[in-house]
């Protein structure tokens, strides 16, 4: 039976998972699809090209580099902020916001009344983008991050 320390170095050295790296490590693909303006504002590049839940991912992740360049004081982003800047309706926004979650592609921060904010978890950065950047250059047929958050949800994670 091996022991413990043994056991306890092998999980450390093999099995353990560190995302705050993250941002760093995809900031060559992210640079493809966003683009922050010096209010802290993202530009979504490719709106045309994605659904409605690859924009607000997008925006997120986004977002997320705004707020490590110190361009916003804060990753998360309000409902209202999101159906501003992607144009797109609240009764849209919501049902995509919930089968993000679901799928834990966003977190769900504070809320405020009627008003909510979300953040793209950190985990879900790289798989993201590489959705993303599948479905722009044609290798998928429906929204990228849909197809990500539903085999999520469906695992139970």
């Amino acid at each position: 039976m091996p022991d413990e320390d043994e056991l306890k170095a092998k999980i450390l050295a093999e099995m353990t998972v560190d995302h705050s790296d993250a941002l760093e490590k995809n900031y060559p693909l992210a640079k493809e699809f966003v683009r922050i303006t010096k209010e802290g504002k993202v530009d979504v590049l490719v709106k045309d090209k994605v659904s409605g839940m690859d924009k607000i991912a997008l925006y997120l992740i986004g977002k997320r580099y705004a707020q490590r360049a110190g361009l916003a004081s804060s990753e998360y982003v309000k409902n209202t902020e999101l159906c501003s800047e992607l144009g797109v309706i609240q009764n849209s926004l919501l049902p995509w916001l919930k089968w993000l979650r679901d799928g834990k592609v966003v977190e769900q921060g504070t809320r405020e009344g009627n008003e909510t904010s979300h953040a793209i978890a950190l985990s879900a950065v790289e798989r993201t983008l590489k959705a993303v950047s599948a479905k722009v250059k044609g290798k998928e047929g429906s929204g990228a991050v849909e197809g990500q958050a539903a085999g999520r949800a469906n695992a139970g994670e």
